[in-house]
């Protein structure tokens, strides 16, 4: 693959393809807003970027898989990452056997309860934004996410997931229950105050 070779181009960054040391590599770069003025927008590239790659850390430091941080450029808004060569579960999950599939959604769902067991909240929690690499499931993108240990932020957090579920895996909605199953398994607190917060937010939904 080419250096610098756009993987993915999103509204707030683009992701590349390159190298570090050798070794194959991402780079996460917030993209400029010319909209805002130009002091402030460097400044807030620099605090997201700062933020997102604590979060990344921290994130491998609860035992969540995520891709290892080489290099942060606050200057310039760049994550320097390792390159996860895997496929994304948006994009298998449909494919795979019964037990496979519900096997990985009982992993996903113990890694969230990792993420909140640190006051991590992911912020978008999709299959998009999980990669299967050497039979683990890695998070990426953090860069909606936040310190919060609120049962409320929790609730969004897989609420998000559940949304995404019933729409792209429609087919096999009841892999959310697996989730939860592994969820509650590892999550140190009682699993049912969450569980009670994303039903209050579906009836908010079907309300408003």
């Amino acid at each position: 693959m080419e250096n610098n070779k756009i993987l993915y181009r999103g509204a707030e960054a683009e992701i590349c393809y390159c190298h570090y040391n050798g070794n194959p590599a991402v780079q996460k770069r917030r993209v400029k807003k010319r909209y805002r003025i130009k002091e402030i927008d460097k400044k807030l590239i620099s605090l997201r970027t700062k933020e997102e790659a604590k979060l990344i850390a921290d994130s491998r430091r609860q035992g969540v898989s995520v891709p290892i941080i080489y290099d942060v450029d606050l200057k310039e808004g760049i994550i320097t990452m390792e390159y996860l060569n895997g496929d994304r579960i948006k994009d298998i999950l449909n494919n795979l056997s019964e037990n496979k599939r519900n096997k990985i959604c009982n992993m996903i769902g113990e890694s969230i309860a990792k993420l909140h067991n640190g006051n991590i909240i992911h912020g978008d929690i999709t299959t998009s934004n999980m990669i299967l690499c050497n039979d683990g499931i890695h998070f990426i993108d953090f860069g909606l996410g936040e310190k919060n240990g609120e049962t409320e932020a929790q609730g969004v957090d897989l609420h998000v997931l559940m949304e995404a579920i019933n729409s792209t895996h429609s087919k096999y909605s009841d892999c959310f229950k697996y989730v939860i199953d592994g969820y509650s398994k590892k999550l140190k607190k009682d699993a049912s105050q969450v569980l009670k917060k994303i039903d209050e937010i579906v009836k908010r939904g079907r309300y408003r």
